[in-house]
Formats: structure tokens, sequence, C-alpha cells
């Protein structure tokens, strides 16, 4: 005897109605737009085009959803950051993350600001999680351009002197700060004399 199916549950096999790449990216528009704490379910499933059962479905819980949003973003939006790490030079990585991050906030087909920075701003009981995996990524990222750095120092690239760590916070500040006054609706001429006095200053050659 054939045995009927919840008709809320989901049917083994079936394909899911959404593209859920498609849906992914909507939802880190969202994110990115409004932030964590900001951005309702509400806003989630209507710019998603899924009701609240599909999004638990297919992504879990808010935060999860994020983290998903945010990998999207690591992968297609700062993507320039590991490709800068193997520039020749250490002025040419400065050079390569500073123009990436020129570029990626003056786009005009993405919300200006950076979800990183976005992320790490939430405050509530409800963010606590994402903003220590905001922070944790941030971490990784630092650590790696760090040792960029002191490959650069040892290699003679920059004076024995320099900072590694140093230089790594200078330049992340600063793709920060151009992600904060991008949101603030700074242009892209004005970010664009930020790159260039900020890599006139760079020690190396």
């Amino acid at each position: 005897m054939e045995t009927l199916a919840c008709p809320n549950a989901p049917v083994k096999g079936r394909p899911r109605e959404f593209d859920a790449d498609a849906a992914l990216a909507a939802a880190l528009r969202v994110f990115w737009s409004k932030g964590y704490e900001g951005a309702s379910l509400t806003d989630l499933t209507e710019a998603m085009g899924i009701g609240r059962p599909s999004l638990y479905a297919a992504f879990g819980n808010k935060e999860a959803l994020f983290r998903r949003a945010l990998d999207l973003y690591e992968t297609e939006k700062l993507g320039y950051m590991s490709q800068a790490l193997s520039a020749p030079t250490s002025r040419e990585v400065a050079a390569r993350l500073l123009g990436g991050a020129l570029d990626s906030q003056t786009s005009a087909c993405e919300p200006r600001g950076c979800l990183g920075v976005i992320g790490s701003m939430a405050c509530g009981s409800e963010a606590e999680g994402v903003r220590a995996e905001v922070i944790a990524r941030r971490a990784s990222g630092h650590a790696a351009l760090v040792a960029r750095m002191e490959r650069a120092r040892a290699e003679g690239d920059l004076p024995a002197d320099a900072d590694p760590a140093g230089l790594a916070r200078f330049l992340l500040a600063l793709m920060q700060g151009m992600a904060v006054q991008a949101g603030a609706g700074a242009s892209r001429e004005e970010l664009a004399q930020l790159v260039s006095t900020s890599l006139a200053t760079w020690p190396g050659r």
C-alpha cells in the first residue's frame, strides 16, 4: 500500500523549484546593503524569490545563510586579494590590493561598502556568531598578508627595519577605510587619490 507523504515535507529526489545560486547571490546583496542585523527574513525571502520553508531547507537558518553569502562574497568580490599576494614585489602587492578595492568599491553593479566591515560591526546577541566568524576570517587574511610582507623583507624587497605586521595592518585599514568612505558617497576620483598617496609612501621598491 502506498504511503502518502506529508504535504509540507519535501519529497526526496524532487529538484528545488528555484536556482539556489541565484537565490544566494540575491541574499548576498541584501546582507551587503543592510547588514546582518538589518536584513530581515522577509527582506531575504522577497529578494531570493522563495518562501521561508525553502530558505530553511536549502540554506539552514539566517546565520548559516550569511556564512554562505560571505563565502560567495570572498570568492567573487575579494578574489583579487589572494591573487595580489602572488605579485612579484611588496609594492605591487599593495598596488593590486588597493586597486582591487578601488574597483570593487566603485562598481556601479554592487552595493557600496564592505560586507566584512558591516558584519564585524554587528553587535546584537543574535549576531555574536556572525561577528566572530567575520573577525576570524579577517585574522586569516591578515596572517597571509603578514607572511607575504615577511617574505618581501627577507628577499630585500623591503628594508630590514620594515614591520611586516604593521604594513599588513596599514593596507587592510586603508581598504576598510575606502569601503567606509565609498559607503558614505566618496567618488572614484577621491578614492583613487587615496590609493596614489598611499603607494607614494610605500617603503618597498
